[in-house]
């Protein structure tokens, strides 16, 4: 009794944290899911990341442990970005599921909200954001370091795997390498043909060799290429001889030939340092660092480079109105100076003056743009830490903005399997990746600010979570198909027939004689409408937009036939039920103005496509409206007859 102020509120959080059979039963449901659209996740992405590396791989004669450390490294990468999509599909398709077999309106009759059967879910969902920023953060890294790593192995154990079989390969400087075949366990190349050009296009060099090896030198600059049994040619053209009509060329016949050949194939030391400054290879941390330590050499370097502009000849201080007076006399006294001076110069000193300002000026503008290009680089730099660092938290968090979209969704569209829900999924991949992507570019290219580049598939994508899960919640016909349908219809004058078939079980039966004194009336309305409404005649196009214009007559008219109709429905006489299908479906506004609102009409007619559009819709409507009449009076007096003749129990 004493807690009694407190019992209710700990028996509701005891009661809210309390794990129940449809926690379990929604969370099994949806991990059985998750799972196989992980894995199918994560295989399109890596099929999409191989074709990066598809050179790499193909005929190059690598085992299978190398292979298995190269897809494995891979999936250790992409796995942050295969959670958000696996998330995605498998929260649409398990509230699909739930709603396509009525289970989440069981849910919701028993009392249970939308958001009580995801709570379980939203706990899944965060422990899996949780554990991408973890593999964001501490594997991503150590994966990216060791798969450049495995890459620059690759290159540099065996060279010769670069050169093709069959084609020319132009990766080597000034030369074009032809390889028949090569044997991939010794690394000997058979059938070797190699242009070479040095100084100029007709100086070449063309040399053949019934096999070959190529190595490459320890500091993994150079190529080592050994020759067997082959022949050189070449041209001796010089520039001193370019007049001459002969041009002299040597050739050689060997059995054994060394040459030396400049290529780094990228596997030199700069690698090496892109791995270790590589801002995907860092944890927060380090990328922290890396961009503390970026930012200070920026700034000290800008200060030196600061300095040496001021004591350069091209450096123009700012100077007060009376410096600047001061300046100008000194300037024209200099150029007075120089004038004389140069006046007292032969033409041959004149230019060699002028060649040196050249010179020092092309020196000038040289010095900075190396200075302008290193800035750049180091600001690039910079950016991608900053880019790196955001991205880490946004794929995280975009674990839990996809769930929301995608529960939601299904419980909308209520479509389980594999269909619908991919569709859906695909769409809201290409959404997000164009404005994830987008982002991206333009904050590396400093076009955008970092963080508004990085965060804008958040900020578009988080109100689409917000609208889908309030629309859910409310149970919203968001997604209705039938509703958008009955929209493009009535915007394209589209409508439906009617279908009426002969009733199973009639217990009374119509009122004949009074559908029948019903449709005489209904016959003379429209013969009086027809006369005081002339429809085949164009409308006043201000009366149109800009004047109120309800058509009450043929409300009334409507109401009344609808009515016959609905009492007619339930004869026995197969007669009357094909003529009642006659019946037109009559729209009872569309002829009059477009819409029913005063401000909707002013602001289409005063639009001239639009207002155009829709007078040229209500001139349709006006037409098809007299046929149905004269539909209708046809109709009405068949069926009157046969009322007459066969229904009307007083006959």
């Amino acid at each position: 009794m004493e807690c009694g102020l407190f019992c209710v509120p700990l028996q509701a959080v005891r009661s809210m944290f309390r794990i129940k059979k449809l926690d379990i039963f929604v969370a099994k449901q949806f991990m059985l899911l998750f799972v196989g659209t992980f894995f199918i996740c994560q295989f399109v992405l890596m099929m999409q990341f191989l074709w990066r590396y598809v050179d790499e791989l193909i005929g190059k004669g690598l085992s299978i442990d190398v292979l298995a450390q190269f897809f494995w490294y891979m999936g250790l990468m992409l796995m942050p970005q295969a959670f958000p999509l696996a998330i995605l599909l498998s929260s649409l398709i398990t509230f699909g599921n739930l709603g396509e077999s009525s289970e989440l309106t069981a849910i919701k009759a028993a009392g249970i909200s939308l958001m009580q059967a995801m709570r379980s879910l939203i706990v899944i969902v965060a422990l899996i954001s949780g554990l991408s920023f973890f593999f964001q953060n501490v594997v991503g890294p150590s994966a990216n370091r060791s798969f450049m790593q495995l890459l620059l192995s690759m290159k540099q154990k065996s060279p010769e795997l670069e050169i093709p079989e069959g084609i020319f390969y132009d990766g080597i400087p000034q030369s074009n390498l032809y390889v028949e075949k090569k044997d991939l366990k010794t690394g000997k190349l058979y059938g070797i043909m190699i242009y070479r050009q040095t100084n100029s296009f007709e100086d070449q060099a063309i040399i053949l060799a019934d096999s070959g090896m190529l190595q490459s030198t320890a500091e993994k600059k150079h190529l080592l290429l050994t020759l067997w049994s082959g022949e050189w040619f070449e041209n001796m053209q010089q520039q001193d001889m370019a007049g001459s009509a002969e041009v002299p060329y040597r050739r050689e016949t060997f059995a054994h030939k060394q040459i030396l050949l400049d290529f780094d194939g990228g596997f030199n030391l700069a690698d090496v340092a892109e791995i270790s400054t590589s801002a995907q290879g860092k944890d927060i941390r380090g990328l922290r660092h890396g961009l503390d330590s970026l930012r200070q050499l920026i700034d000290s370097t800008g200060h030196a480079y600061y300095a040496q502009a001021q004591m350069g000849p091209f450096y123009m201080p700012q100077l007060s109105p009376e410096d600047s007076v001061r300046a100008d006399k000194e300037a024209a006294q200099d150029a007075s100076h120089i004038d004389s001076v140069e006046a007292r110069l032969t033409g041959e000193q004149r230019l060699q003056a002028v060649k040196a300002a050249v010179g020092q000026a092309k020196m000038a503008q040289n010095d900075l743009q190396f200075k302008t290009d290193w800035a750049n680089y180091q600001n690039r730099q910079a950016r991608l830490h900053e880019i790196e660092i955001i991205n880490k938290f946004t794929l995280a968090l975009q674990c839990l903005i996809f769930f929301f979209i995608g529960a939601p969704l299904g419980a909308i569209i209520r479509k389980g399997g594999l269909g619908v829900p991919v569709i859906i999924s695909v769409v809201v991949f290409i959404v997000y990746y164009i404005f994830d992507n987008t982002g991206m570019r333009m904050a590396r290219e400093d076009e955008w600010a970092v963080w508004f580049g990085k965060w804008i598939s958040v900020i578009v994508l988080t109100p689409v979570a917000v609208f889908f899960t309030y629309k859910a919640n409310q149970d919203s016909t968001v997604f209705n198909i039938d509703a958008y349908k009955a929209v493009v219809r009535r915007m394209l004058g589209l409508r439906q027939k009617r279908n009426l078939t002969k009733k199973e079980v009639i217990i009374d039966d119509p009122h004949y004689a009074a559908d029948a004194d019903r449709l005489r009336d209904i016959s003379s309305a429209i013969r009086t409408y027809s006369e005081d409404h002339k429809l085949l005649r164009w409308p006043n196009p201000v009366k149109v937009f800009f004047r109120p214009g309800d058509d009450h007559e043929t409300e009334r008219i409507n109401t009344m036939l609808e009515e016959t109709i609905d009492d007619l429905s339930y004869s026995r006489n197969q007669h009357v039920i094909r003529l009642l299908n006659r019946y037109p479906v009559i729209a009872v506004r569309a002829h009059t103005r477009p819409f029913q609102r005063k401000w909707l009409n002013i602001a289409v007619g005063l639009f001239l496509p639009t207002g155009l559009f829709f007078y040229l819709r209500m001139l349709r409507y006006r037409f098809r409206l007299y046929k149905d009449m004269q539909n209708i009076l046809t109709t009405n007096t068949k069926l009157i007859n046969i009322i007459d003749t066969t229904c009307n129990p007083s006959n």
